[in-house]
């Protein structure tokens, strides 16, 4: 019976300081043997403060952490970096802006030796102090409405479920047969919990390993983010099409129906009527979506930034999903 026994919870960074002293506090509150785990930090060349803010921790003494630094490559291979380094016989990935409870490495350690498991998966979730539109973006990238289930292991779901790099782990001998992440900036998790799943490994969600998800972003960045990922949907088909599930072009075939439908309706009178019927429709799942974020949040103005956030996941995502079907499936050209 195998058991897990150090663990390396390794952190791509670019020029994310601010965010890393905030995750450090949360470091240094967990509730978990310090002999026990290393912290991390595979940097991607950082032009800010990060590499004295290292330093200046390090002398504290206050936990392991490594620090190591590359040329900017993306965050697929700082996170190489940082398991070709690493001392465990278990890797844990999360991003630079989360905020960790103190349960949550105890948590890890107590399912994956309990199941045997190869490999886990955990959800994100908010704090309450968070402001009203990161409210909205957890709300959107977490509700069922909104993705499907896709993010989570819990409850209904209508694809496959991947672990995500901000919140997921393998053992070392894992690592060692699949290899590392793509070195692409955007879908190289999903890719990577592909390999992890077709390896036969055992996989598993850990509903209590929860982390906290600032997301610090705007509805520009946020609109840029979905693009990208729908980008990289078609991305990830081109390696293996069974990671391209129907669920996955739904937003792309909203955004071309809305848009098509909205052109003819200049020009022919039934498209009008079907224009507004479909302004009606997603005009009642935002209204659904508005109520069931009250519910949730017990707090009206997260409600209030949904008319924009959902269609800027909806567009941003179906955009970046057709446009990067029509350069890589219909003209076949290589990827950027």
């Amino acid at each position: 019976m195998k058991r897990y026994q150090y663990f390396s919870v390794i952190i791509p960074s670019y020029n994310r300081a601010d965010e890393l002293s905030e995750l450090f506090d949360s470091v240094r509150q967990l509730n978990f043997p310090k002999d026990s785990f290393e912290v991390i930090v595979a940097d991607d060349g950082s032009t800010d403060e990060t590499p004295k803010f290292i330093e200046e921790t390090q002398a504290k003494n206050e936990f392991t952490l490594r620090y190591f630094t590359q040329q900017k490559k993306g965050p697929g291979a700082a996170r190489n970096l940082g398991m070709e380094n690493a001392k465990g016989d278990f890797f844990i990935f999360i991003d630079s802006d989360v905020i960790l409870p103190p349960d949550w490495l105890k948590n890890i350690e107590e399912a994956v030796n309990r199941e045997q498991a190869d490999a886990f998966g955990g959800p994100d979730t908010y704090l309450k102090s968070f402001p009203p539109l990161l409210k909205a973006i957890n709300y959107t990238m977490t509700s069922f409405i909104t993705t499907g289930g896709l993010r989570g292991k819990k409850g209904k779901m209508l694809a496959k479920y991947y672990p995500r790099s901000f919140n997921m782990g393998l053992s070392r001998e894992l690592w060692q047969k699949i290899g590392g992440f793509h070195p692409r900036y955007y879908g190289e998790d999903i890719e990577f919990s592909h390999r992890i799943i077709n390896a036969g490994a055992r996989v598993i969600f850990i509903e209590s390993a929860f982390l906290y998800h600032k997301r610090r972003t705007n509805l520009r960045k946020f609109f840029t983010q979905v693009y990208r990922m729908g980008s990289a949907r078609i991305f990830l088909y081109k390696i293996d099409p069974a990671m391209l599930e129907p669920l996955h072009a739904i937003p792309a075939l909203a955004a071309l129906a809305a848009v098509l439908v909205a052109v003819l309706a200049l020009f022919f009178e039934p498209f009008r009527y079907l224009f507004a019927g479909g302004l009606l429709l997603a005009a009642l799942v935002v209204v659904f979506s508005m109520l069931d974020s009250i519910r949730m949040y017990k707090d009206i103005r997260p409600a209030l930034y949904l008319p924009l956030v959902i269609p800027a996941q909806v567009f941003g995502y179906g955009f970046g999903f057709i446009s990067n079907y029509i350069r890589r499936v219909w003209f076949n050209l290589e990827q950027k």
